[in-house]
């Protein structure tokens, strides 16, 4: 259990992908704009990365390795279509506003590389404390992203005004230019909470 909690701990704070490893940041700059898309997001890429982790891990050794990355493909396309076909059936106005977004989950550098560089050699409940990790980092990180873009840019967390109905909101906030400054902000953030500024 130990190493569980280790590489759990480790996709959150050691490797966050977006803090640490900076893959997967497509995503984070064009729906971060709120928090519902951040929440559903995030959902969505925990639920294939965690499932088609398992499935690689599982199959590792009987996948030879000149054909693999076809079918990790397959295997992830096929988890990122259920989480596609679900919003389209049970929340259709998110899933208009995700757009392409969700679809292109299957080409998310976070699952692709952690199914190679990970899943495909370890076994599966590493493989599992290892996805769920990077799946919860990469929610955190791109909730509190949304979390301050929606605020300042629209004036609202969930929709819900919060700020005065004369507030004008900051352009700036809701172009990528505004996930990019959080970006920076959250890593040196990160650093000093864990002493990597100062090594």
């Amino acid at each position: 259990m130990r190493e569980f909690w280790f590489y759990f701990r480790n996709g959150i704070i050691g490797e966050n992908p977006i803090l640490r490893l900076m893959i997967g940041l497509c995503s984070v700059l064009a729906v971060s704009v709120r928090v519902d898309n951040c929440l559903a997001m995030g959902a969505g890429v925990l639920f294939v990365l965690v499932c088609s982790s398992l499935v690689i891990s599982l199959l590792r050794n009987f996948v030879p390795r000149e054909v693999r990355i076809p079918i990790f493909i397959v295997v992830i396309s096929t988890f990122t279509t259920i989480v596609d076909l679900v919003m389209q059936a049970y929340l259709p106005v998110l899933s208009k506003a995700m757009g392409v977004f969700i679809p292109l989950i299957v080409v998310n550098c976070i699952i692709m590389g952690r199914a190679e560089a990970f899943a495909s050699r370890k076994p599966p409940l590493l493989a599992f404390a290892d996805a769920l990790g990077m799946g919860v980092g990469y929610t955190l990180v791109i909730t509190a992203i949304g979390l301050v873009r929606e605020l300042f840019g629209y004036g609202t967390i969930l929709s819900i005004p919060l700020l005065p109905s004369s507030y004008q909101g900051m352009m700036f906030m809701v172009l990528p230019p505004g996930a990019f400054l959080l970006i920076g902000i959250y890593i040196a953030l990160l650093n000093r909470f864990t002493g990597r500024a100062k090594r």
